[in-house]
């Protein structure tokens, strides 16, 4: 058994294992925003934002995929859509507010016209947010960007609701998964066998993870399982979705075959896939599952589909935490982001 204690000495367990209460702190954010500009007008959305807080957009565009009536579109880029204009309502997330890329969005946004707000700690966007009288929801700092994720996406829905575009119903789904994750975060939090996502880290931290959920729904949190896999574990994680990979991907599991006995597959699973997706994950492994011995089918329980995608987020957060540890690595620091910050930083 691994001392995850002094493995990590910053703590990255403890930010984990408070998501749901990350979750009932950005919801008192929320009640709080109050707005100074008008959005009345808004015909899409943009969330610019690279990371942690990109994920963020991510979610809320997933979680609110049966009630928005507009376009909402997540840029991660230095530069927005050509089509954003007066009548574009622009959200720049940046926990930091330091982040470059989100930075010149923010800039192509004044110059487009967008209506812009801004969710952050502080740094030049809010200061510039200011500067240009436009509004800006401020959140807690001292975490790490990526464990922050509650206070990205909780805040946005909130401003969404605030403006209009959603009912106040995510805040009772939100409530609900609250008690849901804080009974499962007792047995995710402990090292031991008996907790199923130490378990899937134990199978897993080896190899190549390769993430397969299904396209704009499990393969959103896909995403954000990659992200947690390289920055919390320092391992190459990558991922895909069906039926896309149906259509080139699935080919690709031939030649190299050395490699691929060092890869696992995760499959994720979920009562409301469409039953087509259902029988394509049935087939792609019969075809495919000789490659690597290595199968974890995650399907998660929760009352509704928005409890078990936030169910699924969090599980996937602890599976980076347990192989970062069974690699004797700190979860926490990101030494390579850092490296190219500072040569970029050089680079005008």
């Amino acid at each position: 058994m691994v001392d995850h204690d002094t493995i990590d000495p910053e703590n990255m367990h403890k930010s984990i294992f408070d998501f749901p209460d990350h979750i009932i702190q950005a919801l008192d954010i929320g009640k709080k925003i109050t707005l100074h500009n008008d959005y009345e007008k808004i015909q899409n959305i943009v969330v610019a934002g690279m990371g942690g807080s990109a994920i963020g957009g991510d979610l809320v565009k997933l979680l609110t995929k049966n009630e928005l009536n507009i376009p909402l579109v997540i840029s991660r880029n230095y530069k927005l859509p050509n089509w954003v204009n007066e009548n574009t309502l622009v959200i720049c997330s940046s926990y930091s507010g330091n982040t470059e890329e989100t930075l010149s969005c923010f800039n192509d946004a004044l110059i487009r016209g967008g209506k812009t707000v801004g969710i952050s700690t502080g740094g030049e966007l809010t200061k510039q947010l200011i500067e240009n009288n436009l509004d800006v929801i401020t959140i807690p700092s001292g975490l790490q960007p990526r464990a922050a994720l509650a206070l990205s996406f909780v805040p946005m829905l909130s401003l969404l609701n605030k403006i209009g575009f959603i009912s106040s119903n995510f805040i009772q789904e939100l409530n609900s998964s609250v008690d849901l994750l804080k009974v499962f975060r007792d047995k995710y939090c402990d090292q031991s066998d008996q907790n199923p996502s130490y378990a899937t880290a134990q199978k897993i931290y080896k190899t190549v993870p390769i993430i397969y959920g299904e396209n704009e729904y499990t393969g959103i949190i896909a995403v954000r399982w990659k992200g947690q896999l390289s920055e919390n574990a320092k391992m190459l994680a990558f991922c895909n979705d069906l039926p896309e990979m149906n259509h080139n991907e699935i080919v690709g599991w031939e030649n190299n075959k050395t490699l691929m006995e060092k890869t696992s597959i995760i499959w994720f699973s979920d009562v409301e896939d469409h039953p087509r997706i259902v029988s394509r994950q049935t087939a792609t492994k019969d075809i495919i599952g000789k490659t690597t011995s290595i199968h974890e089918k995650i399907s998660l329980e929760g009352d509704t589909q928005f409890n078990r995608l936030l169910h699924l987020v969090h599980y996937g957060d602890w599976v980076s935490y347990w192989c970062a540890i069974l690699h004797q690595t700190d979860p926490t620091p990101v030494t390579k982001i850092d490296q190219l910050k500072k040569i970029l930083s050089k680079i005008s």
